[in-house]
């Protein structure tokens, strides 16, 4: 009867991870969230979609996708440079391009005290704090996915998002 009882807990569990995922269209391409990242409404117009990524001790991370179509985006390297530039001193700065299918994807990762903010208003200093980001240059411009948070909750997130990365584009 115990077995039983676990079976279906487990099984609920599963089907409930599925169910929690959420499908994302932007430009052309569909990404699947992972199970753990819960979907929440953009906090601006220029974000398509936005997640938050709970992490340990309510050290929760944040998901915005940006799509700005064929141009007007400031290309890649633009991107990642004024990325860097919203920590006091980025370290660990790591910069990979690679290419799916015959897609060039550019991932970037730092951490450091990061200087949370708009563009042009006060800043606030968030120290062991991480980013993690893709840029797809994808048939219809740019896709830029950016995940800002605590240093442990980012890293803990770098194969969750390649592989998302990796299946929206792999088709």
């Amino acid at each position: 009867m115990k077995l039983t009882t676990l079976f279906t807990f487990i099984l609920s569990l599963l089907s409930w991870s599925l169910l929690s995922a959420e499908k994302v269209d932007i430009a052309g391409y569909s990404f699947t969230s992972p199970s753990t990242w819960v979907s929440s409404k953009p906090t601006s117009k220029m974000r398509k979609a936005q997640f938050k990524v709970p992490g340990s001790g309510g050290k929760d991370a944040e998901v915005a996708f940006f799509h700005f179509g064929g141009g007007g985006s400031g290309g890649v390297k633009a991107n990642i440079d004024r990325w860097m530039g919203q920590f006091e001193s980025a370290k660990g700065k790591i910069v990979k391009n690679t290419v799916i299918g015959d897609i060039p994807v550019s991932y970037a990762q730092a951490h450091g005290t990061f200087l949370s903010g708009s563009a042009f208003g006060p800043k606030t200093p968030k120290p062991n704090h991480a980013l993690l980001a893709a840029i797809i240059s994808g048939k219809n411009g740019s896709i830029f996915i950016k995940m800002t948070g605590p240093k442990e909750t980012v890293d803990a997130q770098v194969s969750n998002m390649k592989k998302m990365v990796l299946n929206s584009l792999d088709k």
